[in-house]
């Protein structure tokens, strides 16, 4: 079955993004295995590490997309796919109607100019020898975009955007401290004003409080300019506040794809559901009520993923089945219109995790 079925829970409060297709963004059978060599003079590939292995998932304009999953899952590979700051080894990336898959990188900076990517760590993304001024108006310049106030007065505009003050024009990036410096990385991604946003976990090296902040400044822009997100984090309860769809994905395949209330609430695959019971909890007695999923072993090697169902291994559900038929990302009986599970066996939704269960962080409203 495709993957394209209605999104569900699309916000309808921001202005539309010009596309001439119904999605901006279309990602069909994505892959991205990096090989393995031996030898020293003449080397030759033993294998291949494979991080991405074919996802299929869509992006509606102006909507964000949530992308879970534990550490090494592909997560992040698949944000740089998506931007082509990794070549792929197989499927496509469609984007506002145009396969970006195999652009040259001269034409790969016209679409550049409508998809940003906002930086995990903000320590490393900002040039140090650069002031904050430079970092900004460098990605204009590049393009030839010219604002009639000039590229100081746009970059000072964006800098107020973004919560910060318009005088740290001539500031180098180590004057400022981790949540700021991510304000400046979010202030370049919208200079160009793109149409699509690549996130990758922009709020996991700060603080609580910072992330709250930073996290609601996204949110007040993607209502504010139509920007649709590809949001890329491991906190669940970062992601139930800021996206509307979420896909989850374990060793390199996306497990479920669905809107934001019927995945948290009727989780579908056994994989989801052990994540959703690992959420923290600030309420005893909700802890108390709550079944906890402790997975058995460990991640199993991308370099060499079990057979059929990759989550087969560590899975309570797994039969004779689910080694020797991959189950396809499809919609199982009972669930809502655009909620897909990759699952032989998934599971019914009234064992799944219960809404009052999931708590967020005050600080996330």
């Amino acid at each position: 079955m495709s993957t394209t079925e209605p999104r569900t829970g699309q916000s309808t409060d921001r202005p539309a993004a010009e596309n001439t297709g119904e999605n901006l963004l279309e990602v069909r059978g994505l892959q991205k295995h990096f090989p393995i060599r031996q030898g020293i003079i003449f080397q030759r590939q033993v294998g291949a590490v494979r991080a991405v292995d074919g996802i299929d998932f869509s992006v509606g304009p102006g909507e964000s997309l949530g992308l879970v999953g534990e550490s090494g899952c592909g997560k992040s590979t698949t944000g740089r796919l998506i931007t082509r700051l990794l070549e792929p080894t197989g499927g496509s990336v469609v984007f506002d109607g145009e396969d970006i898959t195999h652009r040259s990188p001269g034409r790969m900076q016209e679409a550049r100019r409508n998809l940003q990517m906002i930086f995990q760590d903000p320590y490393s993304s900002l040039n140090p020898r650069h002031t904050v001024g430079t970092i900004i108006e460098t990605p204009m310049r590049l393009n030839g975009i010219n604002p009639p106030q000039g590229h100081k007065k746009r970059a000072q505009e964006l800098l107020e955007t973004v919560g910060l003050n318009p005088e740290h024009y001539n500031r180098y990036p180590n004057e400022f401290s981790g949540g700021q410096r991510q304000r400046i990385g979010i202030a370049r991604a919208l200079a160009l004003r793109p149409k699509l946003i690549v996130a990758d976990e922009p709020v996991s090296a700060l603080d609580v409080s910072i992330q709250a902040q930073v996290v609601n400044l996204l949110q007040d822009l993607q209502r504010e300019f139509g920007i649709a997100f590809v949001f890329i984090a491991h906190d669940l309860a970062v992601v139930r506040h800021f996206s509307e769809r979420v896909a989850v994905m374990y060793l390199g395949k996306i497990v479920e794809v669905a809107g934001r209330e019927s995945l948290y609430t009727r989780p579908r695959h056994p994989y989801t559901h052990a994540l959703l019971s690992a959420v923290p909890e600030a309420d005893p007695d909700a802890v108390k009520r709550r079944e906890r999923i402790r997975l058995a072993g460990d991640v199993p090697s991308p370099i060499d993923p079990p057979s059929g169902c990759r989550f087969r291994t560590r899975c309570w559900k797994a039969q004779d089945r689910c080694a020797t038929e991959e189950p396809p990302l499809a919609r199982a009986e009972g669930s809502p219109t655009g909620h897909l599970t990759a699952c032989h066996f998934p599971e019914e939704p009234t064992v799944a995790a219960r809404e009052e269960d999931i708590v967020l962080d005050p600080a996330l409203g």
